[in-house]
């Protein structure tokens, strides 16, 4: 065990919409078989850790993931590590939003969000699961089972940056990623690694 807390960041595995590139925030859908494949070989990329802390997505597809992982006994489901809420741009894909907005460089990180959450309410959720790691797990490791955009601002977070510095972060489904510490700065220490990798 480390002598400062690191967070273990899983990005639930491949749904039906992560393949296709739909944004799915509120929308619950499970993994598709190859989301179930990878989650359990991230599994066996983490190798039974023990960690101080666990906490989920309500979500399917996280909860699942969660317990192909083999943590689901152990899990917190937490509300605040659901997916950021889209609003009227749940369900399209990016290039369907720009040709609706007539707006060829449109991207969430900057964009309003009708009927959903802006980005700053969502690093406020993400500021929330880190303290409440920190001071749950002082001494001891946590893992997060989450969402892309979340997990995403949550590193950004992390890192001081202000929530748009996410859009810099690229998190594929079924990787696994570490926030850590180099002395007292609060770091990225591993990212979008995935089963193929070792840590």
């Amino acid at each position: 065990m480390s002598s400062k807390p690191r967070l273990f960041l899983v990005r639930h595995g491949e749904t039906e919409w992560s393949l296709s590139g739909q944004h799915t925030g509120v929308t619950d859908i499970p993994l598709t078989e190859n989301g179930r494949e990878k989650a359990r070989t991230v599994g066996v990329l983490l190798n039974q850790r023990s960690f101080a802390l666990v906490q989920t997505s309500p979500m399917q597809r996280a909860r699942e993931t969660c317990t192909l992982l083999g943590y689901g006994p152990h899990a917190v489901v937490n509300p605040d590590l659901c997916e950021w809420n889209y609003g009227i741009f749940e369900g399209l894909t990016t290039p369907q939003i720009r040709e609706q907005r007539n707006d060829p460089h449109w991207n969430i990180f900057d964009s309003e969000i009708p009927n959903g959450e802006s980005i700053e309410e969502v690093a406020v959720r993400a500021q929330r699961v880190i303290d409440t790691a920190l001071a749950a797990a002082p001494e001891g490791d946590t893992l997060l089972v989450a969402h892309g955009h979340i997990l995403r601002i949550l590193a950004a977070t992390w890192l001081g940056l202000e929530p748009r510095g996410a859009r810099l972060l690229s998190l594929v489904p079924a990787s696994l990623s570490i926030l850590g510490y180099e002395h007292d700065q609060q770091v990225l220490q591993t990212w979008n690694r995935t089963p193929g990798d070792k840590i």
